[in-house]
């Protein structure tokens, strides 16, 4: 075999979305902070992005986490997200991917019943509380940086659609949150496509129409996310809903999202509907939970924010190498508009 390049990967799902976790054929890339990292990759190695998730390769639901050292003194590793179409300054499903690969494989040695670690993703240090049992992680509990709302209630122009309000809020990535209800929709499997469509258009109308700049990082991504809000009800006494994120180009988050949780936590930490210390669990569109709760109020630059923690669980489902031999006509990969929504 005369491969020119060669990854190593741990592939794993978080509530069914899929992470690839790049654990070495890497050894660093420049940057002081893992935001710088991520901007290097960016604008200097995206060839590893498509490699790894463009055709034939990968496929539009998959998502790589790329583990570097940090320099941070308090960070053990840093992590470096890579999406369909953009790098994230965080995820939750990711994270608890990566977390979950970091100590099931062994990198980081596994403590049970806890193992406690701190990692650094784009946005900022990720503390994590890892449940662990006969060598299995059970729960990941991640405290994200803090999140917070932009809108509340904003009136947006939307193609075929018309008028649509929309919240805006950080949670990790910039969302454009919209009752489900109000649009027609339960948020079951088979509106998946139909979610995507309509998320597209707000998302991109939102973006055009409202303003979204993170008051500590300007560089951080605008308005990418359209989530798709269930109404909220108590089950057992505890706040849960369903949602529904819609990942660009246009496809459907598996898991409940751990940055949309953060999110819509904000909204609704703002509009009185949870409070400190209270569990709210989000759902997907396939049944899979994420638990989570405001755990701190503090403030973002001019805005009130909360510190919100998620959990979720993870399973690895293949070791591999990836890699390409140099006659191979498509080392970056392809995306084609049948499921990409666009070729190149």
């Amino acid at each position: 075999m005369r491969w020119s390049k060669v990854l190593n990967v741990v592939e794993c799902h978080a509530g069914g979305e899929v992470g690839k976790v790049v654990t070495g054929g890497i050894c660093d890339v420049p940057g002081e902070t893992m935001f710088d990292k991520k901007i290097y990759l960016e604008q200097h190695r995206d060839d590893l992005r498509k490699l790894l998730l463009f055709e034939p390769r990968g496929g539009v639901v998959h998502s790589a986490n790329f583990v570097l050292p940090s320099r941070h003194p308090e960070a053990l590793l840093g992590y470096v997200i890579a999406e369909s179409t953009e790098y994230p300054a965080m995820s939750g499903s990711n994270t608890i991917c990566t977390a979950t690969v970091l100590l099931e494989t062994g990198i980081v040695p596994m403590s049970e019943p806890v193992t406690e670690l701190v990692l650094e993703a784009p946005a900022g240090l990720i503390r994590l509380r890892c449940e662990c049992q006969d060598g299995k992680v059970t729960g990941v509990r991640f405290t994200n940086q803090p999140a917070f709302a932009y809108h509340l209630d904003a009136k947006i122009e939307v193609e075929g659609l018309g008028t649509v309000t929309v919240d805006v809020a950080w949670g990790g990535m910039a969302y454009a949150i919209v009752s489900a209800q109000s649009l027609g929709f339960s948020l079951t499997p088979d509106e998946g496509r139909d979610l995507c469509v309509q998320g597209q258009l707000i998302k991109h109308a939102a973006a055009e129409q409202l303003t979204a700049v993170h008051p500590e990082n300007p560089s951080f991504p605008g308005i990418t996310q359209t989530e798709f809000a269930g109404p909220v009800r108590r089950e057992d006494g505890i706040l849960t809903s369903r949602n529904a994120v819609v990942v660009s180009p246009g496809r459907l988050d598996r898991s409940p999202c751990g940055t949309g949780t953060c999110a819509r936590l904000a909204v609704m930490h703002a509009r009185g509907q949870v409070s400190a210390g209270e569990t709210f669990v989000h759902e997907s569109v396939i049944g899979s939970r994420f638990l989570s709760s405001v755990d701190e109020v503090t403030s973002v630059g001019p805005y009130q924010a909360v510190v919100a923690s998620v959990t979720g669980q993870a399973w690895i489902t293949e070791l591999c190498q990836v890699g390409y031999d140099p006659s191979d006509p498509f080392p970056a990969g392809y995306t084609l508009s049948d499921t990409w929504l666009s070729a190149l």
